[in-house]
């Protein structure tokens, strides 16, 4: 690993770690997070990871470029995964139907599979939450099996329903609120996943990891699951 470090903007650097995603990388990234934090201290503005990179946010007029610079390459020497815990895990409940998950016959027809087996390979999987963005409490997740891997689409949805679950290449994620979007479907979450009341607003964080679990129709209503047909919501 050989960290590089790119201009974004004039109080803004971003700290290359890897040029692949892979869910090795995780305890990397939380150790070079944790370094950052503790190396800028309060002239530290925001610290935004990725799949393979940290944006660092610095108060230009504490710190000049070559200052924040020189931080970060002290904070990175010796560098070692990060041995703590790597963050919350989650057990997100899915409902998987074609009604609110369209993109499940799909999803099945391109990998030759049935479709109760998409299903089951897409929940038997601990996902590693890898950053959020997108929307408030849009947590991109990774790696799904590579039989379900699949493009975005090429037209996205003007609505999709808060909740919805989706892939995107080998990505998974789950729809905070109702918002465009392009994912392919394939069921929907009763989790509510933004919460302007809850510490971080956001359910899950980079570190976190988390687990979809099949339920049927009724524990989804029961766990406060909205079953509103996807077309209805056009």
């Amino acid at each position: 690993m050989k960290p590089r470090v790119e201009v974004v903007a004039v109080d803004c650097l971003m700290v290359r770690l890897f040029d692949e995603i892979a869910e090795a990388n995780m305890p990397w990234m939380l150790a070079a997070s944790d370094n950052l934090r503790a190396a800028f201290g309060a002239q530290l503005i925001d610290l935004v990871p990725s799949y393979t990179t940290l944006m660092v946010h610095y108060d230009v007029l504490a710190l000049d470029p070559a200052q924040a610079r020189e931080l970060i390459t002290e904070a990175l020497i010796d560098l070692s995964p990060n041995a703590r815990a790597s963050g919350q895990c989650h057990v997100l409940p899915v409902w998987y139907d074609l009604s609110v998950g369209p993109e499940l016959t799909l999803l099945a027809q391109r990998a030759g599979l049935q479709v109760s087996e998409v299903i089951r390979r897409h929940s038997e999987h601990e996902y590693q939450v890898f950053a959020l963005g997108f929307a408030p409490g849009f947590a991109f997740m990774g790696l799904v099996d590579e039989a379900l891997a699949a493009p975005r689409l090429n037209t996205p949805r003007k609505k999709v329903a808060a909740g919805s679950v989706g892939i995107a290449e080998r990505q998974t994620a789950a729809y905070p609120v109702v918002s465009p979007g392009g994912w392919n479907l394939i069921g929907r979450t009763p989790a509510r996943l933004f919460d302007r009341e809850r510490d971080g607003y956001s359910l899950m964080q980079p570190g976190d990891t988390v687990r979809f679990a099949a339920v049927e129709h009724a524990e989804f209503i029961r766990l406060g699951g909205d079953d509103t047909p996807l077309e209805a919501l056009a």
